[in-house]
């Protein structure tokens, strides 16, 4: 990290943390209520202090982000079980394999995204993934050939997720509460593009579209990956019908196939608003 800036007299804290390993041992140093608060983690860990860890969790990726000049980025979420072509084990399921054409999408999409970012430096439009594997990895990895960075917004689960291989370390963050990831997913969204998945797929997807349905988040780029899953999976047409959503509701996404029907869309956007 950082220091911290130099527009104070003011001692540092991190001098402080550094003086304990210099104060004498005694049974009122060794005791917790002696720690430095904002060193203990007992206590950062306590139910009252929720609101802090979320207000943290916020802004650490946000000032490490801001630091790196990322203003804006481009999306891929989808499943951590989508194999690349070829690496199939010989227990993945039929329709896991069937699914598997989808990495490449990814993998080629992030590429030209982010040769599109490297125009600008690598401030615009950079490659941001949930950080695990499958459609994950696919987009860091298409980041990282094209010579570019890319973000991984990580979260600890009971079957711990580590980081794929292929995501920018500095820019490699975990995350506690799924709601500040998913804030860090939309706040510098410039394009959204899913990819076939799971709960955690529609759960981000459905959320996405319900803010911008209801205008709480400018309209961006929509794009869903593989009409034939899509359909299959959610029938949006009933949806309509029954009322529920409006019929002009059904064009705030688009279907794509191919990473190049993507890329015009992202590329041409500004001049669809």
């Amino acid at each position: 990290m950082k220091d911290e800036p130099r527009s104070h007299p003011f001692r540092r804290s991190h001098q402080d943390v550094a003086a304990v390993d210099r104060i004498p041992d005694t049974p009122q140093t060794r005791a917790p209520a002696y720690r430095l608060a904002f060193n203990d983690h007992d206590f950062l860990c306590r139910e009252e202090l929720r609101p802090v860890r979320l207000q943290l969790e916020l802004l650490k990726p946000q000032m490490i982000m801001d630091e790196r000049g990322v203003e804006s980025t481009v999306v891929l979420m989808g499943s951590a079980r989508i194999p690349e072509p070829g690496a199939a084990s010989d227990g993945a399921a039929e329709g896991l394999s069937a699914l598997a054409p989808f990495y490449d999408e990814a993998r080629r999409l992030a590429r030209m995204v982010t040769e599109l970012s490297l125009e600008s430096y690598g401030r615009e439009n950079v490659i941001v993934t949930g950080g695990g594997p499958g459609i994950m990895e696919a987009g860091n990895r298409g980041a990282m050939e094209a010579g570019g960075h890319s973000i991984g917004l990580n979260i600890v689960l009971p079957h711990e997720q580590a980081p794929n291989a292929y995501v920018t370390p500095d820019l490699c963050f975990n995350f506690h509460y799924f709601a500040i990831r998913k804030m860090h997913f939309l706040m510098r969204a410039r394009a959204i593009c899913i990819f076939p998945g799971g709960f955690g797929t529609l759960d981000e997807m459905f959320e996405t579209l319900t803010l911008i349905q209801t205008g709480r988040m400018t309209q961006v780029p929509f794009l869903l990956f593989g009409r034939t899953f899509w359909e299959k999976v959610i029938n949006w047409n009933a949806l309509a019908e029954a009322g529920t959503i409006s019929a002009k509701d059904l064009d705030l996404f688009r279907y794509v196939d191919t990473a190049e029907e993507a890329m015009a869309i992202i590329r041409d956007w500004k001049d669809e608003d």
